[in-house]
Parts: structure tokens; C-alpha cells; sequence
């Protein structure tokens, strides 16, 4: 279809559909004129911007949800609510809300994710094992430790996966949000696709539209690696970052311990008092 140098010998007309040759020519236009690497990195920092904001609020709510039924009851109508709204029905949403300044595309990602990480998160909280809760409540734990110390690091290794996988999402939602821009607003790649389609050129268009999967792969491997030198029992990494959360947790353990003091029995403290500990 995109054969012969003439626009007669042609399918398709080379306005609309480019040949190879020709889309991969216009890169260094693409690259020097208008600022691929700053947009794309203009991009990226709103969709971490917003996906952190709702990991930050989904990931307690979610898993205050999975812990406890009244809270779960109380969310369900707002997760079923955010997970069907139509993404693109967001965008006036949230300038009515926002604004149309950069806060507004920030605010797009964090309304468009949160709902599905509370869901995911409260989900994997539900699947953990009840024989990891009732040896724990065996061993003598609390509530909030079985909480903090049983459910939420053996639900982790399923929140994080459901994370990487809904960034990859988030990556491509804040497409939409791009589209609009005012007047000395920065870009992103959302708006260089804009740009080349009131003014082309049009191969610029099929070139990001390559560009963004690569750059979701290439974030999504590297999550998927964090992944598995975070939880190596679950994923089958080496464990690196394993073992230093292990090593940062245990430092704080052992600051904490000479900070706050361990409270005694009574009749320990007076032992202690008459120099003959038992």
C-alpha cells in the first residue's frame, strides 16, 4: 500500500499512511525540533505524579477494606463506580474539578487508577492464607500486627504485580489528558500527536505511536525486575532489594529499641530494682 514514489502509484495516499522509510526519516525532525526526549519526559512525570498520589491512598484504603468488612461495604459502591466510569468522560470531569493547569493531568491519573488499585489491593489481602492469621493469633499477635506484619507482606508480592501492570495502563491513559493544552502549558507526547495532526508532518504521529510501547516495555521490565529481586520466594529473583528492605527494617528495629524501651513487668522491674533479676 505504501509502495511506489509517487502519490498516483500508491493504495493509500502518503499523507495518511507513510512508508517505513519515509516515518523513520523524520526522527531527527521528530527529535531536535520538536523536543521528543523533554515531552516524553514531561509525560512520564505526570503519570508517576499521579499514579504514586493513588497507590499512596488506594494501597491503606485497600487494605483497611480487606481487613474489615464495614470498610469494605462502605467502598464497594465508590470502587464499582470508578472502575466503570468511561476513562474519557474524565477529562471535562476533572477540569471542572482541577482546572485545566497541570494539576488537572496529575488529577486524571490519580482518579483513573485508584479505584482499580484499592480493588486489587483489598483482593490480595482477601487471598492470603487463614492459617497465617490463626498461627499468628496463636502465637499471641494483636489485631493491628497480624495487620501489619502477616497480611500486608504476604499480600504484597500480588499488589506490587497488580502496580506494574496498571502503570502500563496509567502510561497510556494520560494520552487523553495531553490532548488539551493552554498557553504556556508544557507539552508531553499527547500533544506532539495534536501538533502533527493540525500541522503535520504525519509520520511524526506514527513514530509515537511506536515510541510509547517501547517506553512502556522498557518501564515495565524494569518493574518486572524490581519485582523479582523484591519477592524472590514469589518471582524467582536473586533478592537484592529483598535483602536490603530485610537490612533497613532490622537497622530500624534496633534504632528503635534504644529509643523506645521495651515495657517490663512490674514484678520484673522490682527484681531489677533489688539486683536480683530472675
Amino acid at each position: 500500500m505504501t509502495r511506489g514514489e509517487e502519490a498516483e502509484e500508491r493504495i493509500v495516499s502518503p499523507i495518511n499512511l507513510p512508508s517505513p522509510q519515509e516515518t523513520f526519516s523524520s526522527f531527527p525532525q521528530l527529535w531536535s525540533e520538536r523536543g521528543l526526549l523533554a515531552n516524553a519526559a514531561i509525560t512520564l512525570k505526570r503519570v508517576f505524579m499521579g499514579f504514586c498520589l493513588a497507590v499512596a491512598v488506594a494501597v491503606p484504603l485497600g487494605v483497611m477494606a480487606g481487613c474489615f468488612s464495614p470498610v469494605e461495604a462502605f467502598l464497594s459502591p465508590l470502587i464499582i463506580f470508578g472502575r466503570n466510569i468511561p476513562i474519557a468522560a474524565l477529562i471535562p470531569l476533572s477540569m471542572i474539578m482541577f482546572g485545566v493547569d497541570e494539576m488537572q493531568k496529575v488529577m486524571f491519573i490519580f482518579v483513573a487508577c485508584v479505584a482499580f488499585i484499592l480493588a486489587d489491593t483489598a483482593t490480595a489481602i482477601k487471598e492470603v492464607g487463614s492459617q497465617y492469621v490463626d498461627t499468628a493469633y496463636t502465637l499471641g499477635a494483636g489485631r493491628w500486627q497480624v495487620i501489619v506484619k502477616v497480611l500486608t507482606p504476604l499480600a504484597m508480592p500480588s499488589v506490587f504485580n497488580s502496580l506494574r501492570l496498571l502503570f502500563g495502563l496509567a502510561f497510556g491513559y494520560i494520552m487523553l489528558a495531553e490532548s488539551i493544552k493552554m498557553a504556556g502549558e508544557e507539552g508531553g507526547l499527547g500533544h506532539l500527536i495534536n501538533v502533527s495532526q493540525r500541522r503535520g508532518p504525519r509520520e511524526h504521529i506514527y513514530l509515537i505511536i511506536l515510541i510509547i510501547p517501547a517506553v512502556a516495555l522498557v518501564i515495565d521490565r524494569l518493574l518486572y525486575w524490581i519485582q523479582r529481586e523484591l519477592f524472590p520466594h514469589r518471582y524467582g529473583g536473586v533478592g537484592v532489594l529483598n535483602k536490603g528492605v530485610r537490612a533497613a527494617l532490622h537497622g530500624w528495629e534496633s534504632l528503635k529499641g534504644l529509643v523506645v524501651r521495651p515495657k517490663l513487668p512490674p514484678e520484673f522491674l522490682d527484681a531489677i530494682q533489688r539486683g536480683t533479676p530472675d
